[in-house]
């Protein structure tokens, strides 16, 4: 398609394919011009992304790993510095895609490591976030910031007070609410709604495995 490199004709989802040499994907994607990407990612028919790592002399692929349309936001959009005068695009600013702003549960491996991941795996880890299509941008940043906050603890248990270390964090990206624990235990109650993680009573949870 012109605006995409995919389009899935049961689903209507267009998707939009990153690829590079190497053993990982890496934190960061160099992208196309800043102002594209974020209209594109704010659009209605913003696309789902691939993204694949390849061993070209091997004609290997390595990883194979798509992130949902829905954990797209504009704050994982990095502005890079514009072109330099002497450049033949002087002035022209591009951009990176961020990955390590998505929740490890928007990274949906289809191949990781060279290992094929099951189709059962690959559809219920897909399935399991599927609520956030529906939210709004507000409610949507408010989840994706919590659960960034439990994968940036790597235990797999943890406590309510562990997730009120990160109050400050969330106090200076959202200053004008005053309730930042509120709405972190609300987002956990959301996230123990959808499965994504367990809650095991006295304030203490777990993360679930998708």
């Amino acid at each position: 398609m012109p605006v995409a490199d995919f389009f899935c004709g049961n689903c209507s989802e267009q998707f939009e394919l990153k690829s590079k040499k190497g053993m990982t994907v890496g934190s960061k994607i160099v992208d196309g011009a800043y102002a594209s990407m974020i209209e594109r990612i704010n659009s209605k028919d913003n696309p789902n992304f691939f993204f694949l790592t390849y061993d070209k002399s091997k004609w290997e692929v390595r990883n194979f790993m798509i992130i949902p349309k829905y954990f797209f936001v504009s704050d994982m959009i990095e502005k890079r510095k514009p072109l330099n005068q002497n450049a033949r695009r002087a002035g022209w600013v591009g951009c990176n895609i961020d990955l390590r702003k998505v929740p490890e549960s928007g990274r949906v491996f289809l191949i990781k490591e060279t290992r094929i991941i099951s189709k059962k795996d690959v559809c219920s880890k897909w399935k399991g976030t599927v609520f956030l299509k529906a939210k709004k941008s507000d409610a949507k940043g408010w989840i994706l910031d919590v659960m960034r906050c439990v994968d940036a603890m790597h235990q797999d248990v943890f406590s309510l007070k562990d997730m009120y270390a990160f109050e400050d964090v969330l106090k200076e990206k959202y200053p004008d609410n005053r309730f930042v624990k509120d709405k972190i235990r609300q987002q956990l109650q959301l996230l123990r709604d959808k499965g994504l993680i367990e809650f095991a009573g006295n304030g203490v949870y777990k993360k679930a495995t998708l």
